[in-house]
């Protein structure tokens, strides 16, 4: 059966690379700003790029987080965060002062530790190798060490606390998450080749 994905538009997200490789999979794909759409889709998407205060003032001005904060708490809906989109779900940032986020993963977004020999850049841009954990769904017939395409400078860091998988520049930093209905990658699934389409699949079972 054709799943039906809602992909959040409220102008900051890399909207058309996350719809071809869902298109790619099969998905009838919905770009959406509305928030009765978001609250009653039952696949959820919220994409991101750029900075984590103006992301949420946009959600907070469309009231675009209350539909999230509704789709997913009381209609269970599955939503996958991508990138900044990951970042926005959690409890805040110190990207510019401190902000609060949608609260979804409760954890904060720092930025990449700075190392005095510099070997580790910042931002994080490419493919890094990333380490999955027991039971995961998103990584179900991944190896346990799978390269996906990162771009960032802020990230949060792996505590235990849901199936957690992890990725190395600098530090150890928290490369994807999840929980009941709840899902995130810091990196871009859309841009990552096989092992991506692989863990957008996983997502959508």
């Amino acid at each position: 059966m054709k799943r039906s994905v809602t992909i959040i538009d409220y102008g900051m997200g890399n909207i058309w690379s996350v719809k071809s490789a869902l298109e790619y999979l099969g998905c009838n794909v919905i770009v959406s700003d509305d928030n009765e759409v978001i609250k009653d889709s039952k696949y959820l998407v919220l994409p991101g790029v750029g900075s984590f205060k103006k992301a949420m003032i946009s959600l907070s001005k469309s009231k675009l987080d209350k539909a999230i904060l509704d789709a997913t708490l009381k209609n269970q809906s599955k939503l996958l965060g991508i990138c900044l989109g990951m970042q926005l779900m959690g409890i805040k940032s110190f990207e510019d002062g401190e902000t609060d986020g949608l609260g979804l993963i409760s954890k904060k977004v720092e930025k990449l530790k700075e190392t005095k020999q510099n070997i580790f850049k910042i931002p994080h841009i490419g493919f890094n190798s990333v380490k999955s954990g027991p039971n995961s769904i998103l990584f179900k017939d991944l190896a346990d060490k799978s390269d996906f395409y990162f771009v960032h400078s802020y990230r949060m860091l792996s505590d235990g606390n849901g199936i957690e998988a992890t990725a190395v520049n600098g530090e150890i930093f928290l490369a994807a998450y999840e929980k009941e209905n709840i899902f995130a990658t810091q990196f871009h699934p859309e841009k990552s080749q096989i092992n991506g389409l692989t863990l957008l699949k996983n997502f959508l079972c």
